[in-house]
């Protein structure tokens, strides 16, 4: 029977390698069917595909910066986040409650996600989704981003829910 640090650890690998080829897998897609094409609209204006190349990080943060300087935040910068991460997951998987570390893991492939479009597109990084409700509208994404948000926001979650509670098993 496998140890549950050998569950978590598996539960990891098969997490990231499956958001990281399914962000892949997406973005080729919409290279291949949505670049150079008019904006597609479903759901009533609700959902809309659109391919888009992004220097920046977050809604283009940072993307009036010099290119040095972006490829040391966004590329190198997000590497090491990524890597030690990674390597904090990999480490303390026994202690970490399961819903940081299920958050911090889709941290991770949200990141190496976006760092492998850094690498393999000059910098740049393929977003291609957006949504609307009502006159609000979300920046154009893609699936690493999806994956970052709700990384952030579960590890958050389990913040809040471990200092309500004084409970750190969450």
């Amino acid at each position: 029977m496998m140890k549950p640090r050998r569950l978590l650890l598996l539960l990891f690998v098969v997490l990231v390698l499956v958001l990281v080829s399914f962000d892949q897998v997406t973005k080729m897609i919409a290279k291949r069917d949505l670049a150079g094409q008019p904006a597609q609209e479903y759901l009533g204006g609700a959902v809309r595909l659109e391919y888009a190349e992004n220097v920046g990080s977050f809604l283009s943060l940072g993307a009036s910066l010099p290119a040095e300087a972006r490829f040391w935040i966004f590329t190198v910068f997000s590497a090491l986040l990524v890597l030690g991460l990674a390597l904090y997951a990999l480490h303390a998987s026994g202690q970490t409650p399961l819903l940081v570390f299920v958050g911090i893991s889709l941290v991770i492939a949200g990141g190496v996600g976006n760092l492998i479009d850094r690498l393999t597109h000059g910098g740049r990084v393929v977003d291609f989704m957006q949504l609307r409700a009502g006159p609000l509208r979300t920046g154009v994404f893609n699936v690493a981003d999806v994956a970052l948000m709700v990384g952030i926001g579960l590890v958050l979650l389990a913040l809040l829910w471990e200092h309500n509670s004084g409970d750190s098993t969450v």
